[in-house]
């Protein structure tokens, strides 16, 4: 299992995530050290990356919105969030990723 996935409580899996607000489109971007990295169009204004981010991640793991949940890192480009699905669903959902060319 990668570093970036690990099992949560209630059943659920934490993600760590190192988002890249202001993309031209949003997108998994590969590894980015210890976390995943994703892409997302929105800026970082007012919780607009977050709320995107959320969005983009229940819509590519195929559950409601309200099944992704940020736990930390609210302000910060690392954020860990809380994903209603086991680990091995994730794995499933999102194969390996390559790691994210050096593009910050």
């Amino acid at each position: 299992m990668p570093v970036w996935l690990s099992a949560g409580s209630e059943g659920g899996s934490e993600l760590i995530i190192h988002v890249q607000p202001g993309a031209s489109h949003s997108a998994l971007a590969g590894e980015h050290g210890d976390a995943l990295k994703v892409r997302i169009h929105a800026r970082a204004v007012e919780g607009a990356a977050n709320a995107a981010l959320t969005e983009f991640l229940a819509d590519t793991l195929g559950v409601p919105r309200r099944q992704v949940r940020l736990l930390r890192g609210d302000k910060s480009r690392r954020k860990t969030l809380w994903i209603a699905l086991p680990p091995e669903a994730i794995r499933r959902i999102i194969p390996a990723v390559p790691p994210s060319p050096n593009t910050d």
